[in-house]
């Protein structure tokens, strides 16, 4: 199925609420257009008309994550000649929520009457993006609006509520009518709330006192690192979904509109890159995946659950549970070192050893973990992500005197042995690790951004990286590579290479800049002493995320940047999304180089010592569950200006 695009549609997201609306800000019943619920469609047409007629749409912008301004001009006085006499102000929240104003600059008190015309086909998002959604249903007058049903009944109500009451309405035609006496240089206001008839509204996990990550603050040399910041979390707020059983603990969807439901590698993803922000996501969404997790015996004994995800034209698809599955104890490890309470990470424990003893089973028949599944491809990230997961799992286990920690060493060491010859593919340019090796041998040399997780090599105790999978003459070509103009758009990190088969600038996996690979590349390169590569990529991102108005999409095509140009969007991308917002806080925090190790009472800083975006600042950070600021100079030199008293910088 094609999905309709939406890089101009103007998105307010507060989950389970979405308000998906065009620049002309009325909801007309075409396309996407309407206040969702819960994935379901509950008002397609708001209509205005001010004097009679439509006003002319003149702005629109996004004031936040879940709200959306629209302007637009009435000329409603015969004497106003060919300028507009009124001003129409459309403020829509994802919660469910329209205020419609209307500014009047007359000379003279105006009379003017408003009409709004509703209508619901209460459809599925998913229809509605296929382009199925329904008739609309006949409305009928209820208190001070308008009510609809389901047809066959057993569905859900729609109630719309407006104030000031309307002067008449005409069910029929799902139309309200005010007759506004607005003064000279004066305003009226017609507010509207849409919810279900079970009270349901769009008011998110993040809506209130609930807020799991910490209102931090970048300021520099750079401008553009404050509304990074600000945004990256504004989209991360957004996103935040309960689990229905317990509502205490949040994680996040992979993003808006057409992944709101669950996806455990992005949830995980999201969670790890967004610890400088305080550990509480990350337990709520380990805690949410550790209820999911398979417990009959058998080969899947302690794998996540998740749905298979297209790895471009010429590769199957491949698990997202694996991915989630290799990411749950490093998550785990890492929120320890953040400051994740001891009696906290017990409570989890038993979920990671269950992954660990997962990872353990699949690899009994060799070093390699397939994906999908058994008899599957074995992909160079899916050893990545194995690789981090037994190291820090090993720690993990050894810290909480578990037993499996030297196996898993042990394990991981022939990986690492293994790894170097078997998916190493010398050619005249210095060799590039294979994409994916068959059973039986046969490697693919496809370059992508995909091997940027083989630098991902996991925060150990005292703030040391653990060795990497390749070896250093190979790291140094792989850092090549990706700071090559094969693979570096200028806008990011290209899913892959120019030159390789089958490219495609607009390929979610075969050519677009993917967010989340970059921005793990560039922490990776930092960890491996290649800054110089590192500086261009998070160059290239603050480019991209000031072009798209600081709230980074998930992907964009991976065009040469030109100067003076700004990175095409992807049609059918989202925005916002998990691990794109994410990658904001993480690209932040690895130029300051924050490395906490909370157990330990220790923090150690490593810097970029070249500081390619100048003297930076980032407040209200959050190490061992509180305040936590660091100061990098534009020598490079890093001092912490806010810490927990039982921290001390480490070396």
């Amino acid at each position: 199925m094609e999905l309709p695009s939406v890089h101009q549609a103007l998105i307010c997201v507060a989950l389970p609420g979405l308000a998906i609306s065009s620049a002309q800000g009325q909801l007309t019943g075409q396309g996407l257009d309407g206040f969702y619920h819960g994935g379901r469609r509950l008002l397609s047409r708001c209509q205005i008309r001010v004097a009679g007629r439509e006003p002319l749409a003149v702005q629109a912008r996004m004031i936040s994550a879940d709200r959306a301004c629209f302007m637009a001009t009435v000329r409603a006085s015969a004497t106003a000649g060919p300028d507009p006499d009124v001003v129409v102000e459309r403020t829509r929240s994802a919660d469910g929520t329209e205020s419609i104003t209307l500014h009047s600059s007359a000379q003279r008190p105006l009379r003017l009457p408003l009409e709004l015309a509703l209508g619901t086909d209460l459809a599925e998002l998913g229809a509605v993006s296929a382009g199925r959604g329904g008739r609309e249903l006949p409305a009928m007058v209820h208190d001070s609006g308008l009510r609809w049903s389901s047809p066959a009944g057993g569905g859900p109500t729609v109630l719309v509520t407006v104030t000031p009451p309307p002067t008449d309405a005409l069910a029929s035609a799902g139309l309200l009518r005010w007759e506004l006496d607005v003064p000279p240089g004066g305003r009226c206001t017609v507010r509207l709330r849409v919810r279900t008839g079970d009270g349901g509204d769009g008011r998110s996990a993040g809506h209130g006192s609930l807020r799991p990550m910490a209102p931090a603050v970048a300021q520099g040399d750079d401008p553009r690192v404050g509304p990074l910041l600000r945004g990256s979390i504004a989209d991360l707020q957004a996103l935040l979904v309960r689990d229905p059983s317990h509502p205490s603990d949040v994680s996040v969807a992979a993003g808006a509109p057409w992944r709101c439901g669950p996806a455990p590698a992005e949830a995980l993803a999201a969670a790890r890159m967004a610890l400088p922000l305080g550990t509480r996501l990350a337990q709520g969404t380990l805690r949410a995946l550790a209820r999911t997790q398979l417990r009959e015996p058998g080969a899947e004994f302690g794998k996540l659950p998740g749905p298979r995800r297209q790895a471009g034209a010429q590769l199957p698809p491949h698990c997202t549970g694996i991915e989630a599955t290799l990411l749950f104890p490093v998550v785990l490890a890492e929120a320890r070192r953040w400051g994740l309470a001891e009696h906290e990470v017990a409570e989890l424990l038993p979920a990671a050893e269950r992954c660990l003893r997962w990872l353990r089973t699949t690899a009994r028949e060799g070093p390699y973990i397939p994906d999908p599944g058994p008899g599957g491809v074995q992909r160079c990230e899916t050893q990545a992500h194995a690789y981090r997961a037994a190291l820090l799992g090993a720690e993990l286990l050894d810290a909480h005197d578990r037993p499996g920690g030297g196996e898993l060493r042990q394990w991981a060491e022939e990986l690492r042995r293994r790894f170097r010859e078997d998916f190493w593919v010398e050619d005249r340019g210095g060799g590039r690790p294979a994409a994916v090796r068959t059973a039986d041998g046969r490697r693919a040399a496809r370059l992508g951004s995909g091997a940027a997780h083989l630098l991902d090599t996991g925060l150990l105790g005292a703030g040391v990286c653990a060795p990497g999978l390749l070896d250093k003459v190979q790291t140094e070509q792989l850092a090549r590579l990706l700071g090559g103009p094969g693979l570096d758009s200028g806008w990011g990190l290209r899913s892959l290479g120019v030159k390789e088969a089958s490219y495609n600038p607009f390929g979610h996996r075969s050519g677009a800049v993917r967010v989340h690979d970059t921005a793990i590349a560039a922490s990776g390169l930092t960890a491996a002493g290649y800054e110089k590569e590192a500086a261009s990529l998070i160059r290239g991102l603050l480019a991209a995320a000031d072009a798209f108005d600081s709230r980074l999409p998930e992907m964009y095509a991976g065009l040469q940047r030109v100067e003076g140009g700004a990175p095409l969007p992807h049609p059918a991308a989202c925005r916002p999304a998990a691990v794109a917002a994410a990658s904001g806080v993480h690209i932040l925090a690895t130029l300051a180089g924050v490395r906490p190790d909370v157990p330990a009472r220790t923090v150690t800083l490593t810097p970029m010592r070249g500081a390619p975006l100048g003297e930076i600042g980032l407040t209200g950070l959050r190490v061992a569950g509180q305040a936590f600021s660091v100061r990098v100079s534009r020598l490079g030199l890093a001092m912490v200006e806010e810490a927990a008293e039982e921290l001390q910088l480490g070396v």
